[in-house]
């Protein structure tokens, strides 16, 4: 059954263009429900921005295997509660074997926690801080070849710097643009992808965006 289930993996992952998921099965759902719709939540987009930070030398598979590990681990990625943590809530982080036991992505998550408050009191909201590096629409970009696909770009240098001049850490240019991709702000599944034309129809049509 197993290999059967590889098998089918394969095959999907060959058809939709997107060979990056390759034949894992959560890569795979991933890839088919999750990476490139747009997001709007302030809550959310703080969750994957920092576990785009926790990535930072690893692979996202690595990330994603752990992620309701994660989500347990730091109250649900509330920033409120984050920014509460003590020096003891850091050791006992650093204990987990659940997450990324890595003591500088650990405290600068709390750090990262006090931005987003700062952000979310000055600047309209998470969300409308992020997306407007993009004017409020998702890059529908049409790349047929992985190898088309760039690690960063000017957008993501531009929310790089920004972020960092705020005080956030654990996010260079790749990783941001890593998240731009996985949060819709730009939709680079190949146009052979079916979740291509899927992921477009989602993108709201003027810079009104939604609120989650």
């Amino acid at each position: 059954m197993a290999d059967k289930a590889v098998e089918k993996a394969a095959a999907k992952a060959t058809a939709t263009g997107c060979t990056w998921p390759g034949t894992d099965p959560l890569y795979l759902a991933y890839h088919d429900t999750d990476w490139g719709v747009p997001e709007y939540d302030d809550r959310a987009l703080f969750e994957k921005l920092v576990l785009d930070g926790f990535q930072a030398g690893l692979s996202w598979i690595t990330i994603l295997r752990k992620r309701e590990n994660f989500r347990e681990a730091f109250d649900g990625f509330e920033p409120e509660r984050i920014v509460r943590y003590t020096p003891a809530k850091v050791e006992k982080l650093l204990k987990n074997e659940g997450i990324i036991r890595h003591r500088g992505k650990i405290e600068a998550t709390i750090g990262n926690a006090r931005v987003w408050l700062d952000i979310m009191d000055q600047n309209g909201g998470f969300s409308e801080y992020l997306w407007n590096f993009v004017d409020g629409i998702p890059k529908q970009n049409n790349f047929t070849k992985m190898s088309e696909v760039p690690a960063s770009t000017p957008m993501s240098e531009a929310m790089s710097k920004s972020l960092k001049s705020k005080g956030f850490r654990f996010c260079g240019p790749t990783i941001v643009y890593a998240f731009a991709q996985a949060v819709g702000m730009v939709n680079d599944h190949m146009v052979s992808c079916p979740r291509h034309k899927a992921c477009a129809k989602l993108a709201p049509k003027s810079t009104k965006r939604p609120r989650a």
